[in-house]
């Protein structure tokens, strides 16, 4: 399994939950919640790098290569434990020379 290369993302960063919680709705209005799963909340985290232009290839073909469907080990910042995530989607900006911007979601998977 790859890991993602070590380039920090700058702060700012968005941390998503959305547990996986199942909703039996009974006659009288009343309901019965439950989370459904083993690992039923994953992570999501909107990330931005503001790299320099090699840095931001290193990010790039790195995603290239797993193309959202393989996983990869990450760390998000802040945390102390690493975790497996895909990144579907990524875009790339250059505001000025040699310099760019990556943002990317990163959503967490429970792969063997």
């Amino acid at each position: 399994m790859a890991t993602f290369p070590s380039i920090t993302p700058t702060y700012g960063i968005v941390k998503s939950s959305a547990p996986n919680v199942r909703i039996a709705q009974f006659g009288s209005g009343y309901s019965q919640r439950t989370v459904f799963g083993i690992n039923q909340n994953p992570k999501t985290y909107s990330l931005t790098f503001e790299v320099s232009e090699t840095d931001s290839d290193t990010i790039e073909t790195f995603l290239d290569a797993r193309a959202g469907q393989e996983h990869f080990t990450f760390t998000p910042p802040g945390e102390s434990a690493s975790g497996k995530y895909i990144c579907k989607e990524w875009s790339k900006t250059i505001p000025y020379l040699n310099r760019a911007t990556i943002t990317a979601t990163f959503e967490q998977v429970f792969e063997a």
